[in-house]
């Protein structure tokens, strides 16, 4: 591995300033108390940002609800235009966000300018809405009368954001709240806290009205709980862990307001005999490994034919060997660290109870060569066989980069594995004949099916989870209406009435 040396990204000139300061009602305030931002590749803090308290989540909602009643009155192609310099902030400002995505989280920054394309693919298909039909006029029940379905703003949404993609999840949140007439206070995770400080500047800069944006930094147990709490919140968005979500929705299912949930998963790879077999080892690889392997919808457990095992695990064993691990800054690095020590610690810990439990580890395990003496939270690239279906690293999330490969004998055997585990998020089919891929479509209990291809989703798509992995989902017209409420006028315009 190559030395890895940050760069300055606080200071004069850039989005934070010299001193991180959260949004809180249009004002960018300090606390009592700081949180630690930390570097991944090295283990180091390079960066404090606010501990928000309960004071800052009431200044936030009050400011919010007066700001959403005059943005709601905005003309929907008055709100898109706000969208638009938002984007086009996003493009001038796009390679000193992916650096920060890069400082926080530790993806390479190939794929951190991706995530920032992912921001502005956001925003940009929110604005497209512009011209939308909303609402319905219904048939009534007779003459000189109307029956008119509206769409309007829920009110105040909060949206609670994980740390793995912390530019691209802002901005999925936040752009069809600000469309759909809605204010937003966003809760940005503890350990990626600063994309979001930065996005909010620009959408200040933008236009973006005093109150309608806060974004809260600080302990989850103390912001996101207030928020939740409080009597004027809306709505709740999240994407995190299974577990958040559920404690998040009994939380909010006190108050009776609209919870939408993107959570954990455990998407199933499944490679037929008859597959594209590189396409297939390539595409496999592509989708364990991305982002250190911290996606939900990554390849967590790959299905492979019999027929075939042996030769589909040497090929990818051979890719894994080439994957270049290093400085997420180095342009040539195909992935960077995990997240932070606890994460690691996580990923490691399973690995060695799967190795207890009879797995083999054919590449990678713990750190990798050249790490030595690093403090940043580094993790091999790993391919394990020799696991059953019901071994822990099959059934459960391991949200690394960390593959463990199965064999399988027919169609019905490995349904029941994809289906075995609690999550629905993703899957993947690869083969070649029609026939089995849409019988693997009727088959497989998950929100999204991807048939010969991986990601990522599409915005015009639809990112939902069955089972633990969700509730409601994001992108697309379904996730955009996610933002609205519907209320039902009848008229009676009739001269006797």
């Amino acid at each position: 591995m190559s030395t890895i040396t940050p760069r300055p990204l606080l200071g004069e000139g850039t989005l934070l300033g010299t001193t991180p300061r959260m949004l809180v009602g249009g004002d960018w305030r300090d606390a009592e108390d700081t949180r630690p931002v930390v570097n991944p590749a090295t283990g180091t803090v390079f960066a404090e940002v606010p501990a928000a308290d309960a004071s800052h989540v009431d200044a936030a909602v009050s400011a919010a609800v007066r700001a959403q009643r005059d943005w709601a009155r905005r003309p929907a192609t008055a709100r898109a235009a706000v969208l638009a310099e938002i984007i086009r902030r996003v493009e001038e400002n796009a390679e000193e966000l992916a650096q920060l995505v890069v400082a926080e989280q530790g993806k390479t920054i190939t794929e951190a300018r991706g995530e920032i394309q992912g921001v502005r693919a956001f925003f940009d298909f929110a604005m497209s809405q512009k011209y939308r039909t909303e609402g319905e006029v219904v048939t009534p029940s007779s003459a000189e009368r109307q029956l008119i379905i509206r769409e309007e703003p829920l009110g105040v949404v909060v949206a609670i954001i994980p740390w793995n993609f912390p530019a691209a999840i802002f901005a999925r949140k936040v752009a069809p709240a600000l469309m759909t007439g809605n204010a937003i206070i966003v809760k940005p995770s503890d350990v990626t806290p600063l994309s979001s400080l930065a996005l909010a500047r620009i959408c200040q800069d933008a236009g973006v009205p005093d109150g309608l944006l806060s974004v809260l930094t600080g302990r989850g147990s103390v912001v996101g709980t207030a928020l939740i709490d409080h009597p004027d919140t809306s709505m709740i968005t999240v994407t995190g862990s299974t577990r958040a979500g559920v404690e998040i929705l009994e939380r909010a299912a006190k108050k009776v307001i609209p919870v939408s949930l993107e959570l954990g998963g455990k998407a199933p790879f499944i490679v037929f005999g008859d597959a594209d077999l590189p396409r297939a080892v390539q595409d496999a690889f592509e989708a364990r490994f991305m982002n250190c392997g911290q996606v939900c919808t990554c390849n967590e457990r790959t299905y492979v034919h019999r027929s075939v095992f042996d030769e589909f695990v040497a090929r990818l064993v051979e890719k894994v060997r080439g994957l270049r691990v290093g400085d997420p800054l180095d342009e040539d690095s195909q992935m960077g660290p995990k997240v932070s020590a606890e994460e690691w610690a996580k990923v490691d810990d399973m690995v060695a109870a799967a190795v207890a439990a009879g797995a083999k580890v054919e590449i990678g395990g713990g750190r990798p060569s050249g790490s030595e003496g690093n403090p940043g939270f580094w993790y091999a690239p790993t391919v394990l066989t020799g696991v059953t279906n019901e071994m822990d690293i099959v059934q459960q999330e391991v949200f690394g980069p960390v593959l463990p490969i199965v064999p399988f004998d027919d169609e019905d055997e490995v349904f029941d594995f994809a289906n075995s585990t609690p999550y629905g998020l993703t899957a993947y089919v690869y083969t070649t004949d029609i026939r089995t891929a849409l019988r693997a479509t009727d088959a497989l209990a998950f929100g999204e099916v991807y048939i010969n291809r991986v990601g990522p989703e599409e915005v015009s798509g639809f990112h939902t989870g069955w089972k633990m992995s969700g509730l409601g989902g994001d992108d697309g017209h379904h996730g955009f209406e996610r933002y609205t409420q519907r209320k039902t006028v009848y008229v009676d315009y009739s001269r006797d009435a």
